[in-house]
């Protein structure tokens, strides 16, 4: 049933995966700014549902114990909060970025779509990729989007899982 679902491109974080198969989920977020005004107009920006204010990620749901937790992979700038940063970002020049990974007790009941699922051990692959990720971010041509896309192409075969998702209108 996972298989049909995703075939649709109508997922969620409630639909199961194929069995014995570690599932692939991406997940997005609004971008982060500083407290104050910035950060309000990211989230009004976010709210509206606007493509180019949101940070993708990509989610690995192991299928079974000892590692039954899920491990969120993404790629941001290294100081995402810096005005210099940002302002670098936004005119097109290359950041510092870093590939991240962290643990979660449990998935996000919202923006977030199971995109597939992985015949091996799907963290030990997404390290493999992240060993070869070049960590030089520039928005529009080496980013988060780009590395949502990458990982899940590596994981699952996948290829421009964004724009699947954003032709159905999932994000």
């Amino acid at each position: 049933m996972a298989s049909l679902l995703l075939l649709s491109g109508v997922t969620n974080s409630a639909t199961l995966p194929e069995l014995g198969k570690d599932a692939i989920f991406v997940a997005t977020m609004p971008l982060r700014a500083k407290k104050g005004p910035p950060q309000l107009l990211m989230s009004a920006a976010y709210s509206l549902n606007k493509w180019d204010v949101k940070h993708f990620m990509v989610i690995v749901k192991p299928s079974s114990p000892p590692q039954s937790q899920a491990i969120v992979f993404d790629f941001q700038p290294r100081d995402p909060e810096d005005a210099n940063v940002a302002l670098a970002a936004l005119l097109g020049r290359e950041v510092p970025g870093v590939v991240l990974t962290r643990k979660l007790k449990q998935l996000p009941r919202n923006k977030c779509w199971l995109v597939g699922s992985c015949d091996g051990n799907a963290i030990d692959i997404a390290y493999k990729f992240n060993d070869s990720w070049q960590t030089g971010l520039r928005i529009g041509h080496h980013d988060c989007r780009d590395y949502t896309n990458g990982l899940v192409e590596y994981l699952t075969g996948e290829k421009c899982v964004l724009e699947r998702l954003k032709r159905s209108s999932l994000i």
